[in-house]
């Protein structure tokens, strides 16, 4: 099957084109409603086993992340952070890959000091890639600054639909993805660093204008295309030079061609449109922001 998204004015991208790794991991992972159905009928042991068994793309990630001696943590540390991000996905309902936490824990831990600015999460669904992202902050002194409207996707979302890169019917509802405040910060408590944590509830067109501080690393998880054109004009021009942002609703066609808009990064977001990482081709999205004459100065 050739699947056409039209990314933009200028743009298409086909399924077919997107990189087979993609395409078997895409196809060989669990749904997220399959897996969780699992979750709940197997032994926590033998879930934690298929599971391990199914993503030999994060095991492989794993290793990579405790063999990386660029990070600033020793190898015993590293060991030890990897079996604590699977104890969380054990626990914790976490719709993310490991291989994506540890790519973005490896910013976070290899970024230089002199790159200012907090860990920001945009979309925090239950607290698990919070609590994953909240030991990391611990580690570098750096505060993860958490935003959502602990209520779920907002019910007038006019852009709740459509397919992926891959080909699938993606549908969302009022109140998916929905994580009460309360239940996100049991969850840091138990498993994460709360004291590394600041929250920020409420609509994101709400909360994110009347943010004004620097940004070193952001992960944007927010589903819906007017969410993330909100995140990224509000969020990118704070993101200091040498930061890291990242997104993971790369595959949702209606998010990618907010990325793809050169007409939006120009007018609303006030750049060029820069590097993204896996676009039209990957469900992880990534974007390193270069100092220049317009974003130098974060």
């Amino acid at each position: 099957m050739v699947f056409s998204a039209r990314l933009g004015a200028h743009v298409t991208i086909r399924s077919a084109g997107i990189p087979l790794a993609t395409r078997l991991k895409e196809r060989l992972y669990f749904r997220h409603a399959t897996r969780m159905r699992l979750k709940r009928l197997l032994p926590r042991p033998l879930y934690d086993v298929l599971r391990v068994a199914a993503t030999p793309w994060d095991t492989l990630a794993a290793l990579r992340f405790i063999a990386d001696g660029r990070l600033a943590l020793p190898p015993a540390e590293r060991r030890r952070l990897v079996r604590r991000l699977y104890r969380i996905s054990s626990h914790v309902d976490c719709p993310h890959d490991e291989s994506q936490i540890l790519e973005c824990l490896t910013a976070v831990l290899t970024l230089p000091e002199t790159v200012a600015g907090c860990i920001v999460e945009a979309g925090c669904y239950k607290g698990g890639s919070a609590a994953k992202f909240s030991l990391a902050a611990r580690a570098v002194r750096r505060e993860l600054v958490l935003f959502d409207s602990f209520s779920g996707l907002p019910e007038d979302a006019g852009d709740a639909g459509g397919h992926s890169i891959f080909g699938r019917k993606v549908a969302f509802a009022a109140g998916d993805w929905r994580g009460s405040l309360a239940e996100v910060q049991e969850n840091v408590v138990r498993f994460g660093d709360p004291a590394s944590c600041r929250y920020v509830p409420g609509w994101f067109e709400e909360t994110l204008p009347q943010f004004r501080e620097p940004v070193a690393v952001a992960f944007i998880d927010v589903d819906l295309a007017s969410s993330t054109r909100t995140c990224l004009k509000h969020l990118y021009p704070l993101l200091s030079p040498g930061g890291w942002l990242f997104s993971h609703d790369g595959h949702l066609q209606p998010v990618v061609e907010v990325f793809a808009d050169s007409e939006f990064w120009e007018r609303e977001v006030g750049c060029p449109r820069p590097e993204i990482q896996g676009l039209g081709t990957d469900a992880f999205l990534r974007i390193r922001k270069e100092a220049g004459p317009v974003d130098g100065a974060g």
